[in-house]
């Protein structure tokens, strides 16, 4: 513990020295950190994906550095400190978890989710679904609300349930004729398959992401491997070397 701390003083003893004696530490405000915060949390999601434990040990090391560097702007607006921070998360966390700290008892992993999800309504919470940022991506939004409505029990009670309303939507999309409707039949269509991989204990945009990947390195072997120009060549031409590809 103590090394831990020790580091955790470091760190905070350089964020000091840099936002006095560097140009480029001190013009930083809230704002211009925050789309380098995005980009440093999806470094670490490719690290994770990956699984590759040094990337993400870096990555949450830049990570950490930005936790830092807006908890250090806080305090010279004299706002709140890093202190104020922790202080306040672990609170959350002991109020957030009776069965640990308290008298209550809990079966298994979904009563605690469901007691959670009270223990945020009795806060304040206007709705369940108020702690879903709105600039998720719209796929990681979707499974987030569909496990917050989960709590409170607006949920199907089997898989084979949540597969009968894909196919209707899928029905429904086949039917759709104008553009904005095939638009919305679509969509319904995505948030149910991607209910149905929450049912089957998939997540959905780790599944794609990965399919994504595989997508792009066949598609870079077509583009190593083929022997003219790929407008020049035909579908089946280029699907060959996909088969090629898969078989690698």
């Amino acid at each position: 513990m103590e090394e831990k701390l020790k580091a955790f003083s470091r760190l905070l003893n350089i964020m000091d020295d840099l936002r006095e004696k560097c140009p480029w530490d001190r013009k930083q405000t809230l704002t211009s950190l925050r789309n380098l915060t995005i980009e440093e949390t999806y470094e670490l999601a490719d690290a994770i994906l990956n699984n590759d434990l040094d990337e993400v040990k870096e990555e949450i090391g830049d990570i950490m550095l930005h936790m830092v560097f807006y908890a250090k702007i806080a305090d010279e607006k004299g706002a709140w400190d890093i202190a104020d921070a922790l202080n306040a998360v672990c609170e959350k966390l002991i109020h957030r978890h009776p069965h640990i700290y308290g008298d209550v008892k809990v079966r298994d992993e979904q009563e605690v989710k469901a007691n959670w999800e009270k223990l945020k309504m009795k806060e304040g919470k206007k709705s369940v679904l108020s702690g879903v940022p709105q600039s998720l991506p719209a796929m990681v939004k979707a499974y987030r609300m569909q496990e917050k409505t989960k709590q409170v029990g607006f949920e199907w009670e089997n898989s084979d349930q949540v597969w009968e309303k894909v196919e209707e939507e899928i029905q429904e999309f086949r039917q759709a004729k104008s553009v904005s409707d095939k638009e919305e039949e679509f969509g319904d269509v995505l948030f149910s398959l991607i209910n149905y991989a929450r049912f089957e204990g998939i997540d959905p945009e780790t599944a794609l992401e990965k399919v994504n990947r595989k997508f792009k390195k066949r598609f870079e072997f077509i583009e190593k491997n083929a022997s003219k120009p790929l407008e020049n060549m035909t579908l089946e031409e280029m699907d060959e070397l996909w088969v090629r590809a898969k078989r690698k």
